[in-house]
C-alpha cells in the first residue's frame, strides 16, 4: 500500500471556511481500528495520540480532507500517522475479495477441529519482530511474516483466517479514520462509551426529536438540554444558521453545553446559539396568560424568585439551600464536573477566551493537546432584548426537552405557554412513567392535543456475502418520546383575550 508522508507543506493549510478540510485549531473525530476505539481531540502542531504504546504527532491530519484514512507507521523519527491512498485500498479490498473461497462453492470445505492453541504454531518470537521493527518494516510486513511462520493458517477456514489477519492488522499496523464531528458521529460516540453523559440517547431517538419538533429552516426552537449540549448542537446544525435555538435553563446557573464546542460551528451559526433563563421568558410573556404572574412575579425580585420555581420543579438532591444573602448555587454542579471529563481534548482554552494560550496537558486518553485558541463567537450567550421581544410577539416556533433528571410533568406545563399556537413539541426521557403521567396532565389541563409515547426501534445489520445477519450485540433500548401540539387552553388570559 502506498502510504503518503506524515509532514504538512504550508500550502496544505486551508481556512476554516473550507468544511471539508480539516484546519488548525478545529475538532475532529478519530475511529481507531474500525469502531475499538473513538477519541475526540483538537488539531495543532504540538497534539498528539498514544495508540497502544505508540506517540502519534496529529500534524498530519491537518489540511486532509474528512474521510481520510491513516496508519502507524514506524520512521527514523519514530512513529508517525502516514495517510492512505484510497485507490490502495480500493485495490487491496478487490484483491482481498478474491481470496474469499466461501465465493467458490466447490471449493474444499475446512473446519478447525484438528486445531489445538498451544502456543506452538507460529516460529517468529517476539525477538524476530522486534528486530524487524528496527530494520524498518511496515506493519503489512510484519503481518505478512506472521502468517507465512504459522503452521496452522492454512488450516483454517476462510472466516478464521480473516479474524487472524484483522487481530494482527489491528496490533502491528493500526489504521486511524478522521471523521467528521456531527451530531449522528457524536451522539454514537458517547452513546458507546458515556451513554449516562446524555441520558442514553441514541443518535434515531435524537433524529426523532428533530423530526418530531418540527425544526427547519427559519425556526426558533426552545430546549431545554440537560445532555451536554448534545441536543442544543443537533438543533442548530439542522437551523444551519437561520433561526435561533435558545436553551433555557432554572436557578441562576446555566447547564452545561460543552458538546456545541465540538460541532466546528462558524461564529453566524454561534451567534444564532443563545440562552436565557426561564424567568426572561416568563416576563417576556407575561402578558399572554395571568397565570405567569401568580408563578413568577408575585415575590420581589428575580433572583429570589427563581430559586423558588426551581425548588419546585427540580428535585430535592439537585438544589442547594441559600442563605439571606443569596449565594449563587449550582444546580447541574455534578451533571457539569462529570460532562467537562471528556472535553478535557476538545475544550481547549475555552474556559477563558480572553487569553492566547494555556499550558498544554495530556487528558486521560493518551491526547496531548497544545495551547493554541481560535478566538470565535461562542455559543451560549445571553439573548439580546432585540430577540426576545420577537419571541414575545410570535412564540417559539417549537419545543425539545431532554432532561432525565428532572420531574418532567409540571415542567412541561410551565414551557408550553412560551410557544405560539400549533407549535409542535418533543419530550425524551429514558423512563415511560415519567412521560406518562406527563401526557396525563396535559390531557386534563387542555393544554396540547396529538399526544403520542413513541419507543424508537433500531436494528443494526452486518452486511457481507453469505454472511448478512443482524448484529451479535446490539442496543435494546433507545428510551421514549412524548410529542403533541400546543393549543388554546380555556384559561382566560389577562381578561383582555377572548377563549
Amino acid at each position: 500500500m502506498a502510504i503518503e508522508s506524515a509532514g504538512v507543506s504550508p500550502s496544505q493549510k486551508t481556512s476554516p471556511a473550507n468544511h471539508r478540510v480539516t484546519w488548525e485549531g478545529c475538532s475532529v473525530l478519530l475511529d481507531i481500528n474500525d469502531g475499538d476505539r473513538l477519541v475526540f481531540a483538537r488539531l495543532s502542531s504540538a497534539a498528539t495520540l498514544k495508540i497502544g504504546n505508540k506517540k502519534c504527532s496529529l500534524r498530519p491530519l491537518i489540511g486532509c480532507p474528512f474521510g481520510s484514512l491513516f496508519r502507524v507507521e514506524i520512521g527514523p523519527n519514530g512513529s508517525h500517522l502516514a495517510r492512505c491512498y484510497s485507490s490502495c485500498i480500493v485495490a487491496e479490498n478487490a484483491a482481498t475479495m478474491q481470496d474469499k473461497d466461501y465465493l467458490h462453492p466447490s471449493s474444499e470445505m475446512k473446519d478447525n477441529r484438528s486445531l489445538f492453541d498451544n502456543n506452538t504454531a507460529q516460529s517468529l518470537s517476539s525477538e524476530d519482530i522486534d528486530a524487524m521493527k528496527r530494520d524498518g518494516a511496515t506493519g503489512d510486513e510484519i503481518v505478512e511474516a506472521l502468517i507465512a511462520n504459522s503452521s496452522t493458517f492454512e488450516k483454517k477456514t476462510t472466516l478464521s483466517q480473516e479474524k487472524y489477519k484483522v487481530k494482527k492488522q489491528k496490533k502491528y499496523a493500526p489504521k486511524v479514520l478522521l471523521r467528521r464531528p456531527c451530531s449522528r458521529s457524536i451522539c454514537e460516540a458517547y452513546f458507546k462509551k458515556y451513554p449516562t453523559r446524555i441520558g442514553s440517547l441514541r443518535f434515531d431517538a435524537l433524529c426523532l426529536l428533530l423530526s418530531m419538533a418540527n425544526v427547519g429552516a427559519y425556526s426558533d426552537v426552545l430546549v431545554l438540554d440537560m445532555v451536554g449540549g448534545l441536543l442544543t448542537g443537533a438543533v442548530a446544525e439542522r437551523l444551519g444558521g437561520t433561526g435561533y435555538v435558545c436553551s433555557t435553563h432554572f436557578g441562576t446557573s446555566r447547564n452545561p453545553i460543552d458538546i456545541v464546542r465540538m460541532f466546528n460551528f462558524s461564529s453566524e451559526v454561534n451567534s444564532r446559539i443563545v440562552q436565557a433563563t426561564f424567568t426572561d421568558l416568563c416576563i417576556i410573556r407575561e402578558n399572554d396568560c395571568s397565570s405567569f404572574h401568580q408563578d413568577v412575579l408575585n415575590t420581589e425580585g428575580d433572583i429570589k424568585n427563581t430559586k423558588i420555581l426551581a425548588e419546585s420543579i427540580l428535585p430535592k438532591s439537585s438544589m442547594h439551600v441559600l442563605d439571606d444573602s443569596i449565594q449563587e448555587t449550582n444546580v447541574s454542579s455534578d451533571r457539569s464536573c462529570t460532562s467537562h471529563e471528556i472535553f478535557n481534548a476538545e475544550t481547549i482554552g475555552q474556559s477563558s477566551p480572553q487569553t492566547d494560550s494555556n499550558p498544554p496537558f495530556e487528558d486521560d486518553e493518551g491526547i496531548s493537546v497544545s495551547s493554541t485558541t481560535v478566538k470565535s463567537t461562542s455559543p451560549g450567550r445571553q439573548a439580546s432584548s432585540e430577540i426576545m421581544n420577537s419571541w414575545k410577539e410570535r412564540g417559539f416556533s417549537s419545543l425539545i426537552v431532554a432532561a432525565p433528571e428532572i420531574e418532567v410533568g409540571s415542567l412541561v406545563q410551565k414551557l408550553l405557554p412560551l410557544l405560539s399556537y400549533s407549535a409542535p413539541f418533543a419530550i425524551y426521557n429514558h423512563c415511560l412513567q415519567p412521560l406518562a403521567a406527563c401526557m396525563h396532565k396535559l390531557q386534563a389541563s387542555k393544554m396540547a392535543i396529538s399526544l403520542q409515547i413513541s419507543e424508537p426501534w433500531l436494528r443494526e445489520y452486518q452486511v457481507l456475502p453469505s454472511r448478512t445477519h443482524p448484529h451479535m450485540q446490539m442496543s435494546a433500548f433507545g428510551g421514549y418520546i412524548l410529542s403533541g401540539i400546543r393549543i388554546c387552553s380555556d384559561a382566560p388570559c389577562n381578561g383582555s383575550q377572548e377563549n
